[in-house]
């Protein structure tokens, strides 16, 4: 189980990572914009990711 946890953090990184190495001009542009957005969208946007990535975790290890 701890090696998984690992997998996971490290896959989140490269995900994270690909748009500053593809195309850093958008991804600046993309954190300007998101710098922006009020406190209340940020928060929307957050749940609403935690709850996608919760189901589809769900139904990969069903």
């Amino acid at each position: 189980m701890p090696d998984a946890f690992w997998i996971a953090i490290g896959l989140v990184l490269v995900i994270e990572g690909i748009m500053p190495a593809l195309n850093p001009r958008a991804f600046k542009q993309t954190m300007l914009t998101i710098r922006e957005l009020d406190e209340g969208t940020l928060r929307v946007m957050g749940l609403v990711s935690m709850v996608i990535g919760a189901t589809v975790v769900y139904f990969l290890t069903r």
